[in-house]
């Protein structure tokens, strides 16, 4: 086998550092940490140095707005997302050889040195600019602390730098009233120095480096916005901003100044190999025998593909990245996932509904990966994936060979004996998927590898469904144990093909086949398993997933969504003016209860008998699905309009309209007054 790889001595692998304000969902995990751990275990599999560095994001202005809403600091914030997200990355299988964060004294130290270095050698611009200010906070104002109306839709609640109504980026400075979040007043512009990353200075080698050099081997999502950008023109932007959360711009006249957080996160990817590494961390970042890989999402592309590289470029002593595998969103159920309105599916609450699952969601994300373009997760595929994939062929490949080995051999590897023409062509098949696979994951097209892997064990399926070795054993015992060893071999070969995708069960199948730890090279083989070896008892690698535990997620999704349309409700537009003799002409009074039952053949209709102190009356109301036990009414005070003339409803006359109140969820709740009041009163 010949791989790409082997020019490299050495791979670091970073993957985008989520941000600890909130857990980790799918969409992150199918964007950037499965493919991104398979890529890790795929090359320690085939021998090669790796470092796959992964950590927290903890700086930046919505953790300090997360940390202002629930009064405590941002060091709370961060510190409870971390340890949140830490452990869930862990459970998963997430094969980190360091995940840190970016609020350390390391980080800290290394970011403000990177700044320096480049402050020193005369790498930034400053400007002065005007940025709003809270006089009576007494602090500039991040984009995220001003809202005001958007120039575009008018939204009345956009942010300084998007409007999430019409999804306009913005200027804080375009908003049409603007307002403080921390004081609610209006925001002044007073000036205000930061330094600037020259990245107009860069576009000439940026475009023959990404262009021209990456033109072939980079994804063509990842290519085309870095086109975009360049083609554009690039523009300075600010590495520093006023803010008290963050690394301190190392500078005596930047007082109240932090590193702009696209600035220091990414450093965190040095800073983390030091605090792993020592004095041997330069290696991983500086010898140009060492390969450079960022998996980011889509969002993230500009920032590792263009602005990164220019800090790496402008510093002079690191490697540049050799490629930016950057995948699409995942939506969820046909949405967009969001965070804000909690359309997501939690790592940490699937790994607590789910135990034992791990791989189940590792494979779902894998083979519906949004490598391309956006894609979609649902429920039902999830369970289709497991059930008519992980179970149905992968499980049940290996459990009929296993179950066929303790029955016939008790357990232990028979002899292969000679081999006929379907054998050969079999075991040549076999020999094909270790390089297939390889082939696919080296190329980053990981829901192609992962189909493969798949395509092993439905070649198994299908060997053993044309030799039949239960009817076979009858009448060619001798043939059997040939099928039954190449199976095995299958067995053994699957072992160490699925690793890197389903490393729980890749774990599982070695410790059932009583398998020594085994490489990629190692795979391809048919005499992996040599003859009298011992086979442990055979377990289930999957079970089925019942339609009763799918429909509690979707119905889970469906109450978020019944919450999040309650959450943006609000009241109805006034209707036109009246005058109030207009409204006079209402006769609108309280009466009590006498009788109240359903109209027959009526599912929406109550029948009131009322007390209206002129003698009674009857009433027709259709607030039946909300009262379900009428009888209960009785008693009951309500107000009515009186005047309305008599109409007739399923038969019966209604002489006047029961009031009633439309609750944001769409029920109907009944008017009535706080204390009793006598029969027939008016109400004006």
């Amino acid at each position: 086998m010949t791989y790409t790889n082997q020019q490299y001595k050495r791979h670091t692998i970073t993957s985008a550092l989520p941000y600890a304000n909130g857990p980790v969902h799918i969409g992150h995990l199918a964007g950037v940490y499965v493919p991104a751990d398979i890529y890790a275990r795929y090359l320690r599999s085939m021998g090669e140095e790796v470092l796959f560095i992964g950590g927290s994001d903890e700086h930046g202005v919505p953790i300090t707005i997360k940390a202002r809403k629930e009064g405590c600091s941002p060091q709370d914030i961060v510190d409870r997302y971390h340890n949140i997200i830490k452990k869930s990355f862990e459970e998963l299988g997430i094969s980190f050889d360091i995940y840190s964060r970016t609020s350390s004294k390391e980080h800290h130290e290394t970011a403000a040195a990177f700044f320096t270095k480049l402050y020193n050698e005369g790498k930034f611009i400053e400007k002065t600019t005007q940025q709003y200010y809270d006089e009576e906070a007494g602090q500039f104002l991040a984009d995220r602390y001003i809202t005001g109306t958007c120039p575009h839709c008018g939204n009345e609640h956009a942010y300084g730098d998007q409007c999430e109504a019409c999804g306009t980026s913005l200027n804080a400075t375009d908003l049409i009233n603007p307002k403080s979040t921390l004081s609610g007043n209006p925001p002044v512009l007073k000036e205000t120095k930061h330094w600037f990353l020259p990245l107009d200075k860069d576009e000439e080698w940026l475009r023959k480096w990404i262009l021209e050099e990456h033109k072939e081997d980079w994804k063509t999502n990842v290519y085309g916005q870095c086109k975009s950008w360049i083609d554009a023109g690039l523009q300075p932007r600010a590495v520093t901003r006023d803010l008290d959360w963050g690394v301190k711009v190392p500078l005596e006249e930047a007082s109240g100044k932090v590193l702009y957080v696209w600035f220091d996160a990414p450093i965190g990817y040095i800073s983390f190999t030091k605090q792993l590494k020592g004095a041997d961390w330069e290696k991983w970042w500086k010898d140009k025998e060492t390969k450079l890989v960022h998996f980011i999402g889509k969002d993230n592309i500009v920032f590792h593909c263009i602005i990164f590289p220019s800090m790496l470029k402008a510093e002079g002593s690191y490697i540049l990245p050799q490629n930016v595998p950057a995948n699409e969103f995942l939506n969820l159920e046909g949405d967009k996932i969001s965070t804000s309105r909690n359309w997501a599916v939690w790592l940490h609450e699937y790994l607590e509904e789910f135990p034992g699952k791990q791989d189940v969601l590792r494979y779902t994300l894998c083979a519906n990966a949004p490598e391309t373009k956006d894609n979609d997760f649902t429920w039902k595929d999830f369970q289709l994936k497991n059930n008519s994939e992980l179970v149905a062929i992968l499980g049940n490949f290996v459990n009929r060979t296993l179950v066929l080995t303790h029955k016939f051999y008790e357990g232990k590897v028979p002899k292969c004996g000679e081999l006929s023409d379907h054998d050969r062509q079999t075991v040549a098949e076999i020999a094909k998927y270790p390089e297939l696979i390889g082939r696919s994951i080296e190329n980053y097209r990981f829901r192609e590898a992962v189909g493969e892997m798949m395509d092993l064990a439905r070649l198994g399926n299908k060997y053993l469904t044309e030799t039949e070795p239960w009817k076979l054993i009858k009448s060619d015992p001798e043939r059997t144990a040939t099928v039954m060893n190449i199976s095995l071999q299958i067995c053994a070969n699957l072992a160490v093909l699925s690793a890197p995708f389903l490393p729980f069960t890749a774990d599982k199948m070695h410790r059932i086949m009583n398998l020594q730890a085994l490489g990629w090279q190692d795979a391809g083989r048919t005499d992996i398993l040599m003859e009298g070896h011992q086979i442990d008892k055979p377990e289930l690698l999957f079970e089925q997933i019942a339609d009763e535990t799918i429909q509690a997620q979707i119905d889970k999704l469906q109450a978020t969504k019944k919450q999040n349309e309650l959450n943006a409700w609000a009241p109805a537009a006034v209707k036109q003016e009246v005058a109030f003799d207009d409204f006079g002409k209402v006769d609108i009074r309280v009466g009590t209860v006498l009788e109240c039952s359903k109209v027959p053949k009526a599912d929406k209709l109550l029948q009131f008998k009322i007390d209206d102190g002129m003698g009674g009356r009857t009433i027709v109301s259709g607030i039946a699905k909300y009262y379900p036990n009428p009888e209960e009414l009785v008693g009951k005070q309500v107000c009515f309009i009186a005047n309305f003339a008599p109409r007739k409803l399923k038969g019966v006359e209604s002489q006047g309209m029961i009031l009633s109140a439309e609750d944001r969820d769409g029920r109907l709740v009944l008017i009535t007054p706080s204390q009793l009041v006598t029969a027939g009163c008016s109400v004006g």
